[in-house]
C-alpha cells in the first residue's frame, strides 16, 4: 500500500513540475494540422476507393 502512494505523489510531482504543458496558441496549431492531415488522407482514400470501384465495374461489365 505504500508503493502505491509512493507511485500516485511521485506522479503528481512530474505531473505538476516536470511535464511542459503545450500554450494555447500551439494546441490549436496542432490541432488544425491534425484536421487537415486527416481531411487529405480520407480524401485520397476515398479518390482510390472510386477509382478501384470504377475499375472493377468495368471489368465485371466485361465478363458479362
Amino acid at each position: 500500500m505504500e508503493s502505491l502512494k509512493l507511485y500516485i505523489k511521485e506522479s503528481y510531482n512530474e505531473l505538476v513540475n516536470k511535464v511542459t504543458w503545450p500554450t494555447w496558441a500551439n494546441l490549436q496549431g496542432s490541432t488544425i494540422v491534425v484536421i487537415v492531415a486527416s481531411l487529405l488522407l480520407s480524401l485520397i482514400i476515398f479518390l482510390m476507393d472510386s477509382i478501384s470501384n470504377g475499375m472493377l465495374s468495368f471489368i465485371y461489365k466485361l465478363n458479362a
